[in-house]
């Protein structure tokens, strides 16, 4: 996958910039401690048996454009779209309420604000009423596949700190990405449904 071909190329260090190894040393973790991390995620995120549907990927509320005289919303932005698993588009979207230019993950939607989310997601999927079981299995489903969203986005962050010309603090950006994923990982691995 791409994170395992992301993983291989990751910088080893930022020799040319001082304040970037600095960081790089103090914050991100160990490069063959995320290769152990990715094994266990996978792992795990495998056993919840979640679809492979087609995806956005980046599903950023900027690459979200609501209608308000038609009732519709429709998406952009699709360099990052293909099949993937339904719970990391979801997970991923509900990280991205947190922002990118000034990240802040108390926005990141509470328990029963997803419910409800994830509720009239699956009405409208399957056109008919879920059970609650069904709505909590997404939920663990949705929440645990947040921790490979992540683990996506603060690998993906660090090759742009080493590639990248574009203005943006991608290191620091891969840092609190990294940062999110240990400090929600096991609050979000003990979750299980009914």
């Amino acid at each position: 996958t791409t994170l395992w071909k992301w993983l291989k190329i990751l910088p080893q260090s930022f020799d040319s910039d001082e304040d970037k190894q600095r960081k790089f040393i103090d914050y991100i973790p160990p490069l063959e401690g995320l290769h152990d991390e990715l094994k266990e995620l996978e792992t795990r995120l495998l056993s919840l048996n979640s679809p492979v549907v087609f995806c956005h990927n980046d599903l950023l509320l900027g690459n979200l454009i609501h209608n308000a005289k038609a009732s519709s919303v429709s998406f952009i932005d699709f360099e990052y779209a293909c099949y993937n698993f339904r719970g990391f588009d979801i997970g991923n979207h509900f990280c991205e309420y947190a922002g990118v230019d000034e990240v802040d993950y108390k926005l990141y939607p509470d328990r029963e604000y997803q419910l409800r989310w994830l509720r009239v997601y699956l009405e409208e999927m399957t056109k008919k009423t879920v059970s609650d079981n069904d709505v909590d299995h997404l939920y663990v489903e949705v929440n645990q596949f947040a921790l490979a969203s992540h683990f996506f986005w603060a690998v993906w962050a660090l090759l742009q700190a080493a590639n990248s010309d574009i203005d943006f603090d991608f290191l620091g950006y891969s840092i609190e990405r990294f940062n999110q994923y240990f400090k929600k990982k096991g609050l979000f691995l003990a979750l299980s449904s009914s």
